[in-house]
């Protein structure tokens, strides 16, 4: 199927061979620990040019990657996917710059995609790559690297943003979107560019990422990527040691204000270290230490008192002396039941919904038996991966602390459950399958498949018909402390929203209240034992 013909980068000759003159290829250039893919249609041309540019000169081996079936549609699809696998891998550092990655449709892309599979494993075979495709495509690493393929919607918006801090930095940006509209994709990739660009690659950029949990991911995904460093990445606190041209801020919905706070000291501190009084939010920070500010954010993931809404980021002094820019992004990136599935969950919790949620490409079932929603859950885990269990905060945090991994939480049915053992990268964990994660642990993340388990913090009154909040169920202390009860609804219901939007294939609940879970079995179907055992492909009536 493919040619791969191996030589020295160097060489004054490549061969004689027909196709290395006019004819659409890929190719990888490596010196053993860097590597840069490109495609082109005279190999002999483009060698020559990057023997002569100073940021490939370095490269020792070239691998000349060859079909009879390409066309250049084909490559550039080829070059972005092997790009975007080959930076995860980890196998070479890539030098690739992210911008331009194609992902357009082209006649007969599912043959090409097969192909694409067996082109993978000859690569693996030369050990220019590691793993596999399906593992790959599991890691973090992949799910936010910057060598992402925008689509028409992001690619607008970067545009914009980028032609914006052109002209001027004195400017604040929020870029607002649902749960999987690629926030995240959209903000690594813009960080990258920014660095790697000749107009902005001087001046001092930072990547902030509120939630520690998550943080630590970005580090070790940002430690790998050419020009990217751990560094690069900043926590809330990290930003009043320094100043910055400009500072793009993930997750901006866990930035915080002074209140139900852990620890007052190190808050304080921070606002006394540049000057601001302790009344000031870590929005206020980002601002006064920032040319230029860029927020991603959704005000529907708000989960506690000391979270920001949107209104009040744009609400600022600040920005009366600033440039603002808003833009949306309304494409669904994970969710493969798209926003018709997260608009329709959104309506359920708040008891609006006058249909069946729609399931397009997608899985949402409601399970009523524990045992079966434990037995699926390790079945999806072993089959699929990345699947997780996670829960809205309804019981102690009984085993915080513990190293023995022996304390347990809370008890369904006969199931003996425990928390998330750690924060940081929870989802990643060696233990995460054996827990449950909260909210905390998971927000920000893709999952395959999320098992959710609602519990008494969310009831149904048959006597109202609604849906509503039990204070005394809900467990997590600083999440309600100062809290009115309009808010706390809407931080309970966030919750929901947030852990039943984290898988990208499907989604799994179950109900504590009986109440509710009547409701909600009115507008999602049942997954029974029969059907646990259609999946195991076990027999029987």
């Amino acid at each position: 199927m493919f040619t791969i013909k191996d030589v020295e980068f160097h060489s004054d000759e490549y061969g004689v061979e027909p196709y290395l003159n006019n004819w659409p290829m890929i190719y990888i250039l490596e010196d053993g620990k860097k590597a840069y893919v490109g495609q082109t249609y005279s190999i002999n041309k483009r060698m020559n040019q990057h023997k002569e540019n100073d940021s490939k000169k370095f490269f020792t081996r070239a691998h000349f990657i060859y079909s009879d079936r390409f066309n250049q549609s084909a490559t550039f699809d080829y070059e972005s996917r092997l790009i975007s696998l080959m930076s995860a891998d980890r196998r070479f550092i890539l030098t690739n710059q992210n911008a331009g990655l194609s992902g357009v449709n082209y006649y007969d892309k599912p043959s090409y995609d097969e192909e694409f599979v067996e082109l993978w494993g000859e690569l693996q075979k030369r050990k220019l790559t590691k793993n596999t495709i399906e593992e790959l495509e599991q890691s973090d690493l992949f799910k936010y690297s910057p060598y992402k393929t925008l689509n028409d919607e992001q690619r607008n918006t970067v545009s914009e943003i980028v032609n914006n801090l052109r002209s001027s930095l004195n400017r604040r940006i929020i870029v607002s979107g649902a749960p999987g509209s690629g926030k995240t994709i959209l903000a690594v990739y813009l960080f990258k560019l920014l660095k790697e660009s000749k107009v902005f690659s001087e001046l001092e950029i930072g990547y902030v990422v509120p939630p520690s949990s998550l943080r630590k991911t970005m580090k070790r995904v940002f430690k790998g990527i050419n020009n990217l460093s751990a560094k690069d990445v900043l926590g809330p606190n990290d930003v009043t040691t320094r100043k910055f041209d400009i500072l793009i801020v993930d997750e901006s919905h866990r930035l915080k204000q002074r209140k139900n706070l852990s620890s007052y000291g190190a808050y304080d501190d921070a606002c006394k270290r540049i000057g601001l009084p302790t009344t000031s939010t870590q929005v206020d920070w980002i601002l006064e230490q920032s040319k230029c500010s860029v927020f991603f954010f959704d005000k529907d993931q708000i989960v506690f008192p000391a979270g920001l809404d949107v209104a009040q980021i744009i609400q600022k002094d600040s920005f009366n002396t600033r440039m603002m820019a808003y833009y949306n992004l309304f494409s669904q990136m994970r969710c493969k039941g798209g926003s018709n599935y997260l608009g329709d969950i959104f309506s359920l919790l708040y008891g609006k919904l006058d249909h069946s949620v729609r399931e397009d490409n997608y899985e949402i079932r409601l399970v009523n038996d524990f045992d079966v929603f434990s037995e699926l859950y390790k079945t999806k885990e072993e089959k699929e991966g990345l699947t997780r269990m996670i829960a809205g905060y309804a019981w102690d945090w009984k085993s915080k602390g513990d190293k023995t991994r022996t304390i347990t939480d809370f008890q369904i049915q006969n199931h003996e459950l425990r928390w998330n053992s750690v924060l940081e990268d929870w989802v990643y964990s060696d233990d995460a399958t054996k827990e449950v994660g909260c909210i905390h642990s998971v927000q920000g993340y893709d999952l395959n498949y999320g098992f959710v388990i609602i519990g008494e913090d969310l009831k149904y009154n048959n006597s109202t018909n609604s849906i509503f909040v039990d204070p005394e169920c809900y467990k997590d202390v600083y999440g309600k402390k100062q809290a009115s009860r309009l808010e706390l609804e809407r931080y309970i219901r966030n919750i929901y929203y947030v852990l039943l939007s984290r898988g990208i294939k499907g989604t799994y609940v179950y109900v504590c209240n009986k109440e509710l879970r009547d409701y909600v079995e009115r507008y999602v179907k049942v997954f029974t034992e029969k059907d646990l055992r259609s999946i195991k492909g076990i027999g029987g009536r």
